[in-house]
């Protein structure tokens, strides 16, 4: 083997040299023409300057499918917005299933307060949130204990005027 390195070249650097001359292996070929980027990248051209982070993020969430879950959590986050500052005091939202949103009210009456405003709340969830999914919101009071507990309890309603 001869050595054709130039004076004053290092052999690491001419080997490098000597190999970029030779032609492509068919495997780097097909990766370069499925990349569609038959000269390599080229500085100072069309689509290389860096995009924002929040662009990056937004494309992520779009192509992942993740955009629903987001808004659904967001609408969670920001339920006083929706509600106001005086329900949202007193409800939360407690779970999303197949398009129903349940809120949890402190108080029954307040849970048939927001029965009554149920359009306004949902045109609100649909301006604001349009790719939570939201189709139906159902409001409840609070949860009562039951009394029937084991097999040898009186058929019958129950104690009166305990809760409400």
């Amino acid at each position: 083997m001869t050595d054709e390195r130039p004076p004053g070249v290092p052999e690491t650097i001419a080997t490098y040299l000597r190999l970029r001359g030779l032609p492509l292996s068919k495997a780097a070929r097909r990766k370069r023409q499925r990349r569609g980027d038959p000269e390599g990248s080229l500085p100072f051209t069309k689509g290389r300057d860096p995009g924002t982070l929040g662009d990056a993020i937004s494309a992520l969430t779009t192509s992942s499918g993740w955009t629903p879950q987001l808004e659904r959590e967001e609408l969670a986050l920001n339920w006083e917005t929706i509600a106001g500052a005086e329900n949202a005091e007193h409800s939360h939202i407690e779970t999303f299933a197949q398009g129903l949103v349940v809120v949890r009210c402190d108080s029954t009456a307040r849970a048939t307060q927001m029965r009554m405003m149920r359009a306004a709340f949902l045109t609100r969830i649909l301006e604001v949130y349009p790719e939570a999914g939201v189709k139906e919101i159902r409001f409840f009071g609070p949860d009562v204990p039951t009394w029937k507990h084991g097999f040898r309890r009186v058929q019958g309603r129950g104690p009166r005027d305990t809760y409400g």
